[in-house]
This record gives C-alpha cells, structure tokens and sequence, in this order.
C-alpha cells in the first residue's frame, strides 16, 4: 500500500554502502523505522533529507507484515540547518527527539504528539527563539499530551484557587509536589510528604504562564534565565517521575541520561 504522512527524523543509521535505516516519527502512524535506499549517494535526490531534526513529507510503501518500511519519495518541510546551524539549538534538538524517540512505541498513533513536536521544531529553527524557554514549554505540553498535566491553577492537594489564596496570605512561596502533581498551598501540604519542592511564587507563575502560552514565540515570556534553569530541572524530575510509572518496562537509565544532559 502506498501511503503518504509527514514525519520527523529521530535517528539515521548507516546501511550497507549507500541506504540508510531511519527511525521517524509520523502523523499518521506513530513511531516506526524506514529504509531509503540510496540515501547516502550524492546523485540521490533523497540524498540530506533524512538528517536528525528534519521534517520531510514522504511516500512509503508499507507493508503491515514488514517491520521496516520503505521509502519511496520524500521532500523536505523543515530542518535545523536553515537559516544557519546553531549549536545551543542543535543541544536543545537532540534532547526533543532523543525523548521522544525513547518514551514512545511504535506504531502508535498520537496526532497530539505529532503536533507538539513538529511544532516545537518549526518553533526552534526560528532566529530569534529562546532555546532554553522553548524546551522548558516543551517539557509542560510532552507530559500533558502523556496524561500527566501538572495543576497549576487550583492547589493540588486543596484544592482552592491559588492566585486570590496567594494574594490573601501574601505568599512568596509556593510548593511543587511531584506526585500528584502541581502547585500547592504551604498549609496544605503534609510536613510528611516527599517528593515536593517549595520555590518562589513567581516561579509557579512562570510556569502557569508558559502553561497557558499556546507556543512561546521568540521572547515572548520575560524570565530570568536562572529562573529557566531552576524551572527546567524541575521539571525534568517531574518528567523523569511520572515516565517511571508510565513506561516502567522501558530503558529508564537511558532516559535519565537523556533529561540530565
């Protein structure tokens, strides 16, 4: 059957003396791997197209009794070396697609997912975009599209608004609790509990905002870069956590190394 899907390149792999074996991830049909034949021939018109990072529209043949499928054409959407290379947006690429390459199945259709990932990347080939900030919105939209969306409008635990409530009591801090997970008021949490951080107020409401920023273009969330950081480890530990319970029969040491790169 001849089909036709946009896709993501995740990994490319040498094979024999001229093809290659790539892993995607596409709108139609999830995670699957893909040979080119020919790939790596200069007189290819396929030749360069199937780099880690790129977004192609591509003919396949599929076949549901092959595990490997081919390409027949392809035509490039996106790709990171346009308008020029960067190395901070390359370190950024290759921890979205390093996560999403081993945190998804294959064959499992996730249009949600598709569109959070070319998005991003159509986002971070851009001039002017902050990278770290990019990645950070990310992290907030991979584990919400997996069903682990953090609360952050209402305490977790209360329940109650948390905006009037932080006002009323005039909190500069605030508690992050990893599992369930959100933003809870300070009387709300159990001295007990693990697995919770308190931070200061204008991080919970940097991440509310970036939570509710349909995608952050260039700088359009002002934070302090340190903020950035603080709130990207934070949610790395959240992200590593909620992966554990969801992907338990996964490589999780490969995916810890891939959050703490």
């Amino acid at each position: 059957m001849i089909v036709k899907t946009r896709a993501v390149i995740l990994r490319e792999t040498k094979y024999r003396d001229q093809s290659k074996i790539c892993s995607i991830y596409t709108r139609e049909f999830g995670k699957m791997s893909v040979i080119i034949k020919g790939a790596r021939n200069p007189k290819n018109k396929l030749s360069g197209l199937f780099s880690a990072g790129n977004v192609v529209d591509l003919v396949l043949y599929k076949k549901s009794s092959r595990d490997i499928q081919l390409v027949s054409d392809a035509n490039l959407v996106l790709s990171p070396m346009v308008p020029n290379p960067d190395m901070e947006r390359f370190a950024i690429l290759y921890r979205i697609i390093d996560f999403v390459r081993h945190t998804t199945e294959n064959d499992e259709k996730n249009l949600p997912l598709f569109a959070l990932l070319a998005g991003t990347l159509e986002q971070l080939y851009h001039t002017d975009v902050n990278f770290q900030q990019l990645y950070t919105w990310f992290l907030l939209r991979f584990v919400s599209v997996l069903g682990f969306q953090p609360s952050l409008h209402k305490c977790v635990l209360s329940g109650k608004e948390l905006l009037p409530a932080i006002h009323a009591l005039k909190l500069t801090e605030i508690y992050f609790v990893m599992n369930p997970g959100g933003l809870a008021l300070p009387s709300a949490a159990d001295p007990g509990m693990s697995k919770k951080r308190l931070i200061p107020v204008r991080l919970g409401m940097l991440m509310k905002a970036l939570a509710d920023t349909r995608q952050p273009l260039g700088d359009s969330i002002k934070a302090d870069p340190l903020d950035i950081e603080v709130l990207w480890n934070l949610l790395q530990e959240y992200c590593s956590l909620h992966l554990e319970h969801a992907r338990g029969h996964k490589n999780l040491t490969i995916i810890t190394q891939i959050l703490i790169k």
